[in-house]
């Protein structure tokens, strides 16, 4: 079973330095029928102005990928960590017990893009960690890169979850092929430009949740950027 999600149809908040597109409910976004699939219990599309960001806040018990499309960001927590972060690169935090950060945008001339995406942990309590990691265009090119795993296995980012995230940078015309595990879901995410998946085109920021499937092929029509997870059933959450 295939179920389509627009980007149009995502929630969207303006607040002029941060333009953002929730996929789940979200702070002022509130959607019964868009709360989390299986553990992914956020992704949101943001574009952060030259110069602004989040001051430091707190998170607790959630795993937080920021996957970077576009720009710089620059990260400081409460563990010590400070850097910032380029278009390719991922950063994985654990928030776990308890960790306060701040993420503003490191130009004060061009746009942050970026993907932030939230998973439920596979267990509370856990101690707070910080990872990131670059991954080139060639080593998504026209294939399924693992870019972070529960074991960290392929040079992957180590989340605290039974799931697989995958990136492609899939090339003009081509296919590429997932084949899906039993007792699995699959939702897939496009970042830039346009695929299409059993006959239904998805363009940028649209989504797909897959279930009960033996495998799926997409073919790009312009060169595409996608993020695929392979999650725990979405039924048993």
């Amino acid at each position: 079973m295939i179920s389509l999600r627009k980007a149009q149809d995502r929630g969207h908040a303006n607040h002029g330095w941060l333009d953002s597109y929730h996929s789940f409910s979200f702070s002022g976004y509130h959607d019964p029928e868009h709360m989390h699939y299986s553990v992914l219990r956020v992704i949101n599309e943001d574009v952060i102005a030259p110069g602004m960001g989040f001051g430091m806040h707190p998170h607790r018990d959630m795993e937080i990928i920021t996957y970077m499309l576009k720009g710089a960001l620059r990260h400081e927590d409460s563990l010590g960590n400070g850097s910032v972060i380029r278009a390719g690169d991922v950063q994985r935090m654990s928030a776990g017990t308890g960790i306060v950060h701040s993420e503003f945008n490191a130009s004060d001339r061009s746009q942050a893009h970026l993907l932030q995406i939230w998973l439920l942990p596979e267990k509370d309590g856990i101690a707070p960690g910080y990872e990131e990691k670059h991954f080139a265009a060639e080593q998504k090119r026209d294939r399924w890169c693992l870019i972070a795993s529960r074991d960290g296995s392929e040079g992957s980012l180590r989340i605290h979850q039974d799931v697989a995230l995958y990136a492609t940078v899939l090339s003009e015309n081509q296919q590429i092929e997932y084949g899906m595990q039993p007792g699995r879901s699959v939702y897939l995410q496009v970042a830039r430009g346009s695929v299409t998946l059993d006959g239904l085109l998805l363009e940028a920021g649209d989504a797909v949740k897959v279930d009960a499937q033996q495998h799926i092929e997409i073919t790009a029509g312009e060169e595409a950027e996608v993020l695929l997870f392979d999650l725990p059933s979405h039924t048993s959450h």
